[in-house]
This record gives structure tokens, C-alpha cells and sequence, in this order.
């Protein structure tokens, strides 16, 4: 876990800026954040070089209009009391390239993003960000409230799934511990149970006693600050431990879920791990934070890999 000092807030000139902005200033304010940069990535213009040569301000002009625009939206959505610094940037060129190459420039902790269903406006690339992002993200669908009295925090017990239950720690210690923190296992019953003679709900009792063992030695590992953490244990039925969070997460009422992207060396941060990947693709419900240990993904792998 690491503080997030420098946070990149991605809008989009869309209705769901309002959200992100609030977004932003609640975990600007929790964090004390130093800066934030509201970027706003124009798509590639083609404009004929005769029409720039013709019209040289125009550019120049389109930025600063987004920039204007950008801050009238901010400070209408912000919450001034908290201190941090606010800058305003616009860029042009392919949204995710230009938000991923700003994250370096600028040393960002994490970055923030909307989910779209509805709404118009072009968006981001949440999944391409996702993969390839040398920092933590938060993904905020439509409508979503800053609101946290509960997470969900989906876990194997890996070191990923560490970083981000220290992640879920450290939020509710900074708002004053007052937020649950429910920590998830989903367990499967393998196929060839029947060749132990025992039944499937028996050996499902087998299966859940074995994760509340490791989560019994995975949660000693973690100072979790006198924050009460609930364990949960899930059965998946269908091979799809990620349907089985979102219901769950549903039925508590959580407000947000938390899951660590696998990668933690420079051999393996480009990848997300299947779960975090199908969460990304099938939550459209609930503000979801994919951490990632700082720098973990910055180098050359990041602008000449696609996954």
C-alpha cells in the first residue's frame, strides 16, 4: 500500500465528469493528495496543415476552451477544503497512449476513470489502461455515489491480493475507521470430488475449511490497524468466481470492491489476472479499484506491447 500523492483524473466533456470530479476530491481528501491533474485528451484532429497554416491559434484555442470548460466543472463538483493542487491538461493524440505517457511524465499514483453505459462522450480505454497502467486505478460507472461504508476485497490469499486488502485498511483508517472491510474467497469444488466418496456438500465443507486456514495465516501477515475485517466464504457453481463477487457484492450493499492486478515484477506486471480482467469487464455496478504497486509496469514495455 502506498499513499496516493499525485492522482490523473480522466474527463471527457460528458455528464460523468460531475462524478469523477467528486470522486476525485474524496480520494484527494483521504489521501491529502499533493496534486491533481484533470486530463482531457482530444482525439486525433487531422486537421490539413494549409487549414493550420490558414488558422495557426485554432489548436491553441480548442485547448484552452477544454481547459475552461474543464475548470468550471471542477469547481463546481470540488470540495475545497481539502488543500491539493489542481492543474489542467489537454492533449491531443489516441486517448489511452496520451493518459498512459502523462501517468509517467508525471509520477501518478493512481489513476481515475468513468464506466459508460449510457452516457455520450468518447471515454477512456479502461481495459487497455488496465493492462498497461504503471499505477493503481479506479474505474467509477455511472451514477455512482463518493460514498464508502462498506468494501468488498475478493481474495486468494496471493501478495496481489495483500496489496489490496492493506489498500481497503488504509482507506477506512483515514475515515477514521469506520468503513467494513469484507474480505471475499471464492473456493471451487473440483470436478473428481466423487472419487473421495464423499458428497458434494461434503466435500464443499472440505474445500471451505482449507481457505478459512489460509486466510487464518494471510491475515497474520497484514497489520490491519484494529480495522475489523469480516471473512466470507463463497462456493462457485459455475466456474465464474467473478459473477460470484459481483452478486456478493451486490447483496451486502458494498460500496465499492478492491482487487490487486497480478503483476508485482517487471516479468509479470502487464498482466491483470483473469479475475481482476473479468471484473473489469462485467461490474458496471460498483466503483472498482485495481491496485498496483507504483512503477511496476513503467519501461519501453509500455508503449511497444499490445495485450
Amino acid at each position: 500500500m502506498y499513499q496516493i500523492k499525485k492522482l490523473i483524473v480522466c474527463l471527457d466533456q460528458s455528464p460523468l465528469d460531475e462524478t469523477l470530479v467528486k470522486f476525485a476530491s474524496y480520494v484527494a481528501k483521504i489521501n491529502k493528495s499533493n496534486k491533481v491533474y484533470f486530463a482531457h485528451i482530444i482525439r486525433n484532429l487531422h486537421i490539413p496543415k494549409e487549414v493550420l497554416k490558414e488558422f495557426p491559434r485554432l489548436v491553441d484555442g480548442m485547448k484552452n476552451e477544454r481547459k475552461s470548460q474543464m475548470k468550471q466543472t471542477v469547481e463546481q463538483n470540488w470540495d475545497f477544503s481539502n488543500r491539493s493542487e489542481i492543474s489542467y491538461i489537454v492533449k491531443e493524440g489516441q486517448l489511452a497512449t496520451k493518459v498512459l505517457k502523462l501517468t509517467s511524465e508525471k509520477s501518478a499514483d493512481m489513476i481515475l476513470v468513468g464506466r459508460k453505459e449510457s452516457l455520450s462522450g468518447s471515454g477512456v480505454g479502461v481495459q487497455r489502461l488496465a493492462r498497461r497502467a504503471s499505477c493503481s486505478l479506479l474505474i467509477i460507472p455511472e451514477h455512482s455515489v463518493p460514498r464508502i461504508g462498506k468494501i468488498l476485497v475478493p481474495s486468494d490469499f496471493s501478495d496481489y491480493s495483500k496489496d489490496a486488502l492493506e489498500e481497503a485498511i488504509f482507506i477506512s483508517e483515514r475515515s477514521g475507521g469506520n468503513i467494513e472491510i469484507v474480505c471475499q474467497n471464492v473456493y471451487t469444488i473440483p470436478s473428481g470430488y466423487h472419487f473421495t466418496g464423499k458428497t458434494r456438500s461434503e466435500f464443499a465443507e472440505i474445500m471451505q475449511a482449507h481457505a478459512e486456514i489460509k486466510y487464518q495465516k494471510f491475515i497474520r501477515k497484514i497489520d490491519t490497524k484494529g480495522i475489523k475485517i469480516s471473512a466470507l466464504y463463497t462456493q462457485d457453481d459455475d466456474e465464474d468466481p467473478v459473477e460470484d463477487i459481483i452478486k456478493k457484492a451486490m447483496e451486502i450493499h458494498a460500496d465499492g470492491i478492491i482487487i490487486g492486478a497480478k503483476g508485482r515484477t517487471a516479468a509479470t506486471a502487464l498482466f491483470l489476472g483473469s479475475v481482476a480482467e473479468r471484473l473489469i469487464q462485467l461490474n458496471d455496478k460498483l466503483p472498482l479499484l485495481v491496485t498496483r504497486p507504483k512503477g511496476k509496469n513503467s519501461g519501453i514495455l509500455d508503449y511497444i506491447l499490445e495485450i
